[in-house]
């Protein structure tokens, strides 16, 4: 905890008093005994059992400053803010004079009440003190600084006034008199996972699930995992079928702690598996994260070359299901200092973590950073107050809506030592409300149930958002970020593609998709229709989102070097059939075109244009007429 130079303070404050030659006149000997049978329970890091005596004391003696700096230390230590800023100012009020080595501890615990201005105020008188030593001076200078920063961030940060934090304490079901942290929960937000402290430094992990809003009772997870009592951090996938911590396992690590994995089964969690030299090391590895498509793992670890004494490294799963050589996140993102406890969002664009390295509020703080257009990292941003404080902040969790976050906190209403919270992001630091698409992927003539690629396309920008490898079962669970259009696209080698569009950029989305898949096998005249290519009013000219479609016939081509097309363009009933047919035909040509430039041979291509002749929906309503409109492909030989 972040209270090192309050407790200094206190102890010196102690110490001076006890060293001192007391006149009976000055502080009575009752208020003397009560102050140093107070001082021995300090020692012990008994504050509570202080605070009734130094009460005592001053009532004994309501002159006996140093009883007063030491009850504002205490209830300092306590985070007890506004009490602590009581006390020590009417120790100042009793002596200006001595009270100028405590502008510090005074500065912080302002500060701790959210008062940077005055903290700032206060840390300068404390400044002015010519006797200061150079470690004082250092001290105070790092809290001046965090103090500038809080100020420069409030007025940057206009809204966050009017920003109410009210964590909410998850309750019994969730919390014990032991300390629980690293929460995570799956992208339905059905299921939290988190790490509870037990007996003699034992970790084990926990799992409640959710309803409406409500936790079950907390229940250890099954299978062995729980076994191994050095354990620690948590993760679970967003699907709930996988589950990554951190552990030291007898004979399966490198001496350290180290990442492993578990599978979810009929029968609970798989024996863990050691993720492998490609992440782990001899040093320390923890705080996994996994992105929604399972394709990359961010973590944390203290080994040689990074750019201080933990850093950020991310490693990327193949196609195989080998993963990559961990990288680490460079110099942007790593500090000097610690950063840790990744949290990568459902939108898999929004990252939180903590440091000690970037500006903040003093200690470990919370820091957000998200993907750019182009698929890079952007500066890490400060979470601010009140969420950051003068105290270290530990590992943050947010749910798929992007509204709650969960952390760790022993805060006044803690069932004892640190509990798991709830509270409600500011709406600057939230990530993207995410949904999620599900179903199952078949062969449409068998009903047999296939292992395909699953991929989420940005139309805007054409890159991969997610993709997936369904597994045997052919299920899939692909994360869907809302306020952009995606096209949805599933392929296996011997069938035809499949695509749906899903416009979310300017609607209100459902919060689940299901999606059964049925894969039509090449054969000939299989079909398919494009639904990502919609062209403008009479143009023949290639929309811009085309390629994505048209990329996926170019690889069915290229892998299947026999096989023949006839591209097909339909039109509504809207116009003269004569020009219908010409410009239908023009569209399909645009299209043949494409496949030409990507090196296809035209002698593999055919088109035509069938106008209004093939309708497939009614040409009475605006929905049936932009079903007409539409170009198809045929497979003509194979």
């Amino acid at each position: 905890m972040k209270r090192v130079v309050l407790f200094l303070f206190l102890v010196q404050c102690c110490t001076s008093l006890l060293a001192q030659e007391y006149n009976p006149d000055k502080v009575g000997r009752k208020a003397l005994a009560l102050y140093e049978k107070a001082i021995e329970l300090l020692k012990e890091d008994d504050f509570n059992k202080a605070v009734p005596i130094l009460l005592e004391c001053i009532k004994t003696d309501t002159n006996f400053v140093d009883a007063y700096l030491s009850l504002a230390g205490v209830f300092g230590e306590l985070k007890q803010y506004k009490r602590s800023i009581q006390f020590y100012e009417i120790g100042k009020a009793k002596d200006p004079v001595y009270f100028m080595p405590y502008y510090l501890p005074y500065s912080i615990n302002l500060a701790g009440d959210g008062n940077f201005e005055a903290a700032l105020q206060a840390v300068n008188l404390f400044l002015e003190n010519p006797k200061l030593n150079d470690k004082s001076i250092r001290s105070a200078a790092y809290r001046k600084k965090t103090y500038q920063f809080a100020i420069q961030y409030a007025a940057k940060n206009n809204g966050l006034s009017s920003y109410l934090f009210a964590p909410e304490n998850l309750g019994d079901s969730v919390n014990s008199p032991t300390s629980e942290y690293y929460p995570s929960v799956t992208v339905t937000d059905s299921l939290l996972v988190f790490t509870r402290r037990g007996k003699y430094m034992r970790e084990d992990f926990f799992s409640s699930t959710i309803t409406a809003k409500k936790y079950a009772k907390a229940v250890p997870i099954g299978g062995i995992i729980n076994e191994e009592p050095q354990k620690g951090a948590i993760t679970v996938s967003q699907d709930g079928e996988w589950m990554l911590f951190a552990g030291r396992f007898a004979e399966r690590g490198y001496d350290n702690f180290d990442l492993y994995i578990a599978y979810a089964t009929p029968q609970g969690w798989s024996d863990p598996e050691n993720l492998g030299t490609a992440i782990n090391t001899e040093f320390w590895e923890s705080a996994p994260s996994l992105s929604p498509d399972k394709r990359t793992l961010y973590f944390s670890s203290n080994r040689p070359g990074g750019f201080g004494g933990k850093d950020l490294y991310y490693s990327e799963r193949l196609a195989n299901g080998k993963w990559t050589p961990a990288k680490n996140m460079g110099p942007q993102i790593n500090t000097a200092g610690d950063d840790q406890a990744p949290f990568i969002h459902a939108d898999n664009q929004t990252l939180y973590f903590t440091s000690d390295g970037h500006p903040g509020y003093g200690g470990t703080d919370l820091f957000i950073i998200r993907k750019n257009d182009q698929g890079s990292w952007g500066i890490p941003e400060n979470l601010g107050y009140p969420i950051n404080t003068i105290e270290n902040e530990g590992s943050l969790a947010v749910s798929a809506d992007g509204l709650t976050a969960f952390y760790a906190s022993d805060r006044a209403d803690s069932r004892g030592e640190l509990d798991l919270y709830r509270f409600e992001l500011r709406s600057n630091i939230r990530p993207i409300r995410t949904l999620y698409l599900k179903g199952v992927v078949t062969d449409k003539m068998s009903g047999k149930k296939l292992p395909s690629s699953v991929e989420l396309i940005n139309n805007q920008d054409h890159t991969v958002l997610m993709k997936i490898q369904t597994d045997e079962t052919g299920m899939y669970f692909i994360t869907l970020p809302v306020g952009r259009d995606y096209t949805f696209s599933v392929n296996r080698k011997g069938y035809l593609p499949f695509t749906e569009l899903y416009s979310l950029a300017n609607k209100e989305a459902d919060s689940v998709y299901v999606k059964n898949i049925a894969l039509q096998p090449l054969a000939l005249n299989a079909s398919f229709t494009f639904k990502n290519i919609e062209f403008a009013l009479n143009a023949s000219i290639l929309p811009e989102t085309a390629t994505i479609e048209l990329d996926k016939l170019v690889t069915l081509l290229n892998e299947h070097p026999t096989l023949q097309v006839l591209i097909s363009g339909h039109t509504d009933n809207t116009g003269n059939e004569v020009d219908n047919k010409k410009l239908s035909a023009n569209r399909a040509l645009s299209i043949v075109n494409y496949l030409i430039e990507k090196g296809i041979s035209n002698n593999r291509l055919e088109y035509k244009g069938l106008g209004s002749s093939q309708p497939i929906a009614s040409n009475d309503t605006p929905e049936g007429r932009a079903r007409n409109r539409r170009t198809s492909v045929e497979i003509t030989k194979l």
